[in-house]
């Protein structure tokens, strides 16, 4: 095949090619294979790699997720007997999907009252707000400006200077979380020292203070009251509206849009246990280190849309972060059930959905649609919000021929993050095995 390829284009080369002293098309053919023999081998080398890649995914059913782990370079074209090259790709693994339609699903539902409008309005307005001293004791809600010095069994590990912490229910640092913050700190004053339980999580800094516990002496210098934007003309033009009743009912509308997406995080984690059964593949290390970023990306993306505020978007990615390749493993196997519940049936995305989801997040972030466009674009995200919007579809007809059953809504309060390690220094990547290990699964992707 490749002898016939050559006198192929050596046939058609002796017509067009141009060689000093002699006429075009009356150079000797030896002459011409010589001389032009490197191009016309490195062009017919680029061209057989392309089909037999393609012939290979034909025959052999492969569904690559990666590009090819191949360099065209460092392969040379024989000059007697075939083409002969090796390569890895990674492929989404192969499995038989479970039943998906008619499922029976527990969907949580809650009342959604004046006072958690209320404080939902203030979580909301606490970004606009300013930080003013108070002369008392710290209660919930209020602000510590405070040094944390952390240690070890008595051996001081660091000192983080000059942070603001938030009296809420837990404490999370980028590597450790403080259960019960509140109750620990509540009642201190300026000048006063409490000290708290870090609980540091299996990726921290230090392999020796790994999924283990140490002591967080907080040294307060102020406490402060967070003291609210008046709400004037010119203030409720920043969330469109014209006064403060049309901003309330705003909120009460974005709280909908929350519960409705925590129904929709509920009945995908049942949806996802119930199809467990066909996710017992091992995922490949490489793969989970690359998607983690992406993942967590698609999880914001999917908070903002359903209208999430900032503060507690971050405070819920920092949580998500700590547990950054576990919750990738899941995801990943998500994905491919979706895809795969998609390709069955047929399910696409069109430039009309995209455009429709750009919009919504437009609407959302108060940015115009093309501005958003232009950040998707440039942080690359714009195939990950294609492929968000085709899982939701998949999704969609899961949970659309589901039976549900009411059961009240467990609210599980986001933290309040610190964008601090508590272990400082460069936390290295969790080693897969133990993400395989917690999935429980076996088998190969490849």
């Amino acid at each position: 095949d490749i002898n016939e390829r050559l006198d192929e284009k050596f046939s058609e080369l002796v017509v067009e090619a141009t060689v000093p002293g002699y006429r075009p098309g009356k150079a000797p053919r030896k002459l011409i294979e010589k001389k032009f023999y490197p191009d016309v081998a490195e062009q017919l080398k680029a061209e057989l790699l392309m089909q037999s890649l393609e012939q290979l995914a034909e025959e052999h059913h492969l569904n690559p997720i990666t590009q090819p782990d191949l360099d065209p370079f460092k392969i040379e074209m024989p000059k007697d007997g075939p083409l002969e090259y090796e390569f890895e790709v990674e492929v989404a693994p192969e499995f038989e999907l479970p039943q998906y339609r008619g499922l029976r699903l527990k969907r949580p539902v809650r009342e959604i009252t004046e006072a958690e409008v209320e404080k939902a309005e203030r979580r909301l307005l606490s970004q606009y707000g300013t930080l003013k001293t108070k002369d008392g004791p710290a209660e919930v809600g209020d602000y510590l400006a405070a040094s944390i010095r952390i240690s070890a069994n008595g051996r001081e590990i660091t000192t983080l200077k000059d942070i603001t912490l938030k009296v809420d229910s837990q404490l999370a640092f980028k590597d450790g979380l403080v259960r019960n913050f509140a109750d620990q700190v509540a009642g201190v004053r300026a000048g006063e020292q409490r000290t708290v339980a870090i609980e540091l999580t299996p990726n921290a800094s230090d392999p020796n203070l790994r999924g283990r516990t140490v002591q967080g002496e907080i040294m307060v210098k102020e406490v402060k009251v967070l003291e609210l934007p008046e709400l004037t003309h010119e203030f409720l033009h920043h969330f469109g509206v014209h006064s403060p009743e049309q901003l309330r009912e705003r909120v009460r509308d974005a709280l909908r849009r929350q519960m409705e997406y925590e129904q929709r995080q509920a009945a995908r984690r049942q949806v996802l246990e119930h199809i467990s059964a066909a996710a017992t593949w091992e995922l490949p290390p490489d793969l989970l280190q690359r998607q983690a970023r992406r993942t967590l990306a698609r999880r914001v993306m999917e908070m903002r849309s359903a209208g999430f505020p900032e503060e507690e978007i971050r405070n819920r990615t920092t949580l998500l972060q700590q547990d950054a390749l576990a919750s990738t493993a899941r995801a990943l196997k998500e994905h491919f059930v979706l895809q795969k519940i998609a390709e069955v049936e047929k399910i696409e995305v069109n430039e009309e959905d995209i455009d429709f989801e750009i919009e919504t997040l437009a609407m959302q972030s108060g940015e115009s649609p093309r501005r958003v466009r232009a950040r998707l674009e440039k942080e690359d995200m714009l195939e990950t919000l294609a492929t968000e919007i085709l899982e939701r579809k998949a999704l969609d007809l899961v949970l659309d021929s589901a039976e549900y059953e009411d059961v009240p809504f467990e609210e599980e309060a986001a933290p309040s993050a610190v964008e601090e390690q508590a272990v400082p220094g460069e936390p290295p990547p969790e080693p897969a095995a133990t993400v395989t290990q917690q999935e429980g699964t076996a088998g190969a992707a490849s």
